[in-house]
């Protein structure tokens, strides 16, 4: 069948073209396993986009085939923020709302998005590509790796909390959602300026984080509550959003949407505060930092329990000289480096010198020491996993001694960490 591969026009309010995007969001919540779309969800969803610059692409059964119509068998959002690399923010193609019908699989309508997507973004000189997947078998076809983790916390609280020579300077205060955006965006901005895996929100975080509209509920957040932490200065340096859920009565929870935090200090009071609320014994977060401090800090270490330490952003590297040298590296020292890349974008040998925490990452006609995928590439590229022990996996090919070299040089004492979806 000859699809026919296009884009919605977000800007066109046309009855034709408004049919047609409502259609195009309605494909994605069907793949999803969604409600159909209210209009105000799609006005909301819309408006998001439109402030992104998105572009929304699909493939369409051609006109007079049985079932053509507005609505898409395959869709494809992407659009471009930043992230924080270590050194640098870079330019990254975020890609979302990836589907194709259950009717259309395996006719290569994803491929075909994907690819067109990635070149574009290559074209136009943006560094890498980030997503998040649904199913960790897909997306290694394209050279994305999974390169941030997250943990779920869960915490039981009452009699068995208790935190270790804990002593806050500054203190907490609840506000209400609606008037808490300047303050949420505040601290934001500090931690993507200083996080190393940190990637720039989409527009409709705004609408979220005040409680302006829940998606999944689709009117206003009634539920939604916030507590900021103020320095000894007065200044806010971190925050929490969450909800009471008491649906268990034996378990009633407090469920955290979002928690961000400038410093180790902060992020435990924000972890008090929630520990103490009244009327709730349970406190879940999600998207937890691999490094927060709680599980060292508490009197208890078995009142938390971790579930989950699963991948959340998989990165695709489009630009190896310009996103190498703008991570940091922690030796100094010189490798030859083979990439691999079926699409291209990442393929090549590099020579990799660092010095002082910064590299110089040109091409090479030298003979490789190493040689790696790009969907390993993703993983290096923030220091996500320890490069021996990629290796002892088979997805760093080299001697021992080129491998020690460049674990030497590239694995660092942190791990990368952003809690944005999209």
């Amino acid at each position: 069948m000859n699809y026919v591969f296009d884009t919605v026009n977000l800007h066109d309010d046309s009855a034709a073209a408004v049919a047609r995007r409502d259609a195009w969001f309605g494909s994605v919540a069907q793949a999803f396993h969604e409600p159909r779309p209210a209009p105000e969800q799609i006005q909301h969803m819309v408006t998001s986009a439109r402030t992104d610059g998105a572009i929304c692409r699909g493939a369409w059964l051609p006109d007079g085939e049985f079932g053509a119509g507005p609505a898409p068998v395959a869709t494809f959002i992407s659009f471009d923020k930043t992230i924080n690399v270590g050194h640098e923010l870079l330019p990254v193609r975020m890609i979302s709302d990836v589907t194709a019908s259950p009717a259309h699989r395996r006719r290569g309508l994803v491929r075909t998005l994907m690819e067109a997507d990635l070149t574009d973004a290559a074209t136009n000189g943006v560094a890498l590509a980030a997503l998040t997947a649904s199913e960790a078998t897909i997306y290694g076809r394209w050279g994305f790796g999974p390169a941030t983790f997250v943990r779920k916390f869960e915490l039981e609280t009452g009699p068995r909390f208790g935190l270790r020579s804990f002593t806050d300077p500054g203190r907490m205060e609840l506000i209400e959602p609606a008037v808490a955006w300047p303050h949420i965006s505040s601290v934001f901005e500090a931690f993507h300026r200083a996080r190393r895996g940190s990637i720039e929100r989409p527009s409709f975080y705004e609408i979220l984080h005040t409680g302006a509209f829940d998606f999944s509920e689709g009117g206003p957040a009634k539920k939604l509550r916030c507590a900021v932490h103020l320095d000894a200065d007065g200044t806010v340096d971190g925050f929490v959003l969450y909800e009471f859920d008491g649906s268990d009565r034996e378990k009633p929870t407090i469920k955290v949407n979002e928690m961000l935090a400038l410093n180790a200090t902060t992020q435990l009071a924000l972890w008090d505060f929630l520990a103490h609320i009244d009327l709730s014994n349970r406190v879940i977060w999600r998207f937890a930092d691999p490094a927060d401090p709680l599980p060292w800090a508490l009197t208890d270490i078995n009142a938390l329990t971790i579930s989950a330490d699963r991948e959340f952003v998989w990165l695709r590297v489009l630009d190896v000289e310009r996103v190498l040298s703008a991570r940091p590296w922690a030796a100094n020292g010189r490798v030859v480096l083979d990439v691999e890349d079926a699409q291209g974008h990442a393929a090549g040998t590099y020579a990799i010198e660092s010095d002082d925490g910064r590299a110089v990452v040109t091409r090479s006609t030298e003979k490789p020491e190493l040689t790696v995928t790009a969907e390993t590439l993703a993983v290096l590229c923030l220091g996500t996993a320890p490069v021996t022990t990629l290796a002892a996996a088979g997805r760093v090919s080299g001697a021992p001694d080129a491998v020690g070299r460049l674990a030497a040089m590239a694995d660092l004492p942190d791990r990368p960490y952003t809690t944005t979806f999209f």
